[in-house]
């Protein structure tokens, strides 16, 4: 296919991490570490607050949910990577391109609600924790998770239908390891003027926007109440409960800022993807990490599960 003048493709060509035949085999094996180490991590986290009844707590509920997450999110966007690796062909159909499209922004749109509901969590057991369990009920954690998960898809919805409505590409070689919205809008001979402010608007503000701010209002509270205690002790017993993640709160937005903060016009695909790789794969890995090292309950959780084997 010549890939100079492609008006209504049939697939797309995804280049990869690095277009160089000489280290393919070098980052066939890292992606997999990277996905496998990713996999084994959150699946972990996953099962001990699942088997131990000791993490079967708002906070850990959460955290459980977020690794379902990370799993999800890998496997959609490296599985195609691997793939590609051990085949050879790197084609992917534009029905799932579109489809990848759909499930990455919906599943990071989710990551940022559970953030933000998380970040709720440590406002109530913080500045109110004497009513910590009645406010943070079984009701209200399951109803949080739906409404970030429901909201999150609901979000994908419009870009999913709005993507079908370009006719006419450039080119089919996409400049990633996977179909991401703005290489494929960079890609579009035909009008996406609508789409990328939907993205713009709709997704870094509302959808973006909203819920670092709500995450910024709780730190606030959050860091003022942790600044009254009068104990040093208690000052670093209060903030270590909520280190983990503040650290993940972080990771995760700095990545996505530095993706989609920015026209496409202005966008270099050729770094973008070297951000999104943080955001796909190095972030699926630190969640685990951050919150078993830093965390005493995963760590006694994990030394409870090695003694009853």
């Amino acid at each position: 296919m010549d890939h100079s003048n492609v008006t209504l493709p049939t697939h797309f060509i995804i280049t990869g991490i690095l277009d160089k035949p000489w280290l393919q085999v070098f980052i066939f094996l890292l992606v997999l570490l990277i996905y496998l180490t990713a996999l084994g991590g959150n699946i972990t986290i996953f099962l001990l607050v699942c088997l131990d009844h000791r993490l079967h707590t708002p906070m850990y509920f959460f955290l459980a949910n977020l690794s379902i997450l990370d799993m999800c999110c890998s496997t959609i966007t490296l599985h195609k990577t691997l793939i590609s690796y051990i085949s050879g062909d790197s084609k992917i159909s534009v029905l799932e391109c579109h489809l990848q499209i759909f499930a990455y922004l919906s599943l990071t749109v989710d990551e940022m609600l559970l953030l933000t509901a998380m970040s709720y969590d440590r406002y109530v057991a913080i500045c109110n924790p004497l009513r910590y369990n009645v406010v943070m009920n079984f009701k209200l954690c399951i109803f949080l998770a739906f409404i970030c998960w429901f909201l999150s898809f609901l979000e994908g919805i419009p870009v999913f239908t709005e993507i079908f409505r370009i006719i006419c590409y450039t080119s089919n070689k996409i400049d990633h390891f996977f179909c991401d919205i703005m290489p494929v809008i960079k890609l579009a001979c035909s009008d996406t003027s609508f789409l990328q402010i939907y993205i713009l608007i709709g997704g870094a503000f509302v959808t973006g926007f909203t819920p670092f701010c709500l995450t910024f209002v709780s730190y606030i509270f959050i860091i003022s109440t942790i600044l009254s205690i009068r104990s040093s002790t208690g000052r670093r017993k209060a903030f270590y409960t909520c280190s983990s993640h503040l650290t993940v709160v972080i990771i995760q937005y700095a990545s996505l800022a530095i993706q989609y903060l920015r026209p496409p016009s202005a966008i270099d695909l050729g770094s973008n993807k070297y951000f999104s790789l943080v955001n796909v794969a190095a972030v699926p890995i630190l969640n685990p990490l951050i919150y078993s090292l830093k965390n005493k309950d995963v760590k006694a959780a994990i030394r409870r599960r090695i003694k009853s084997i």
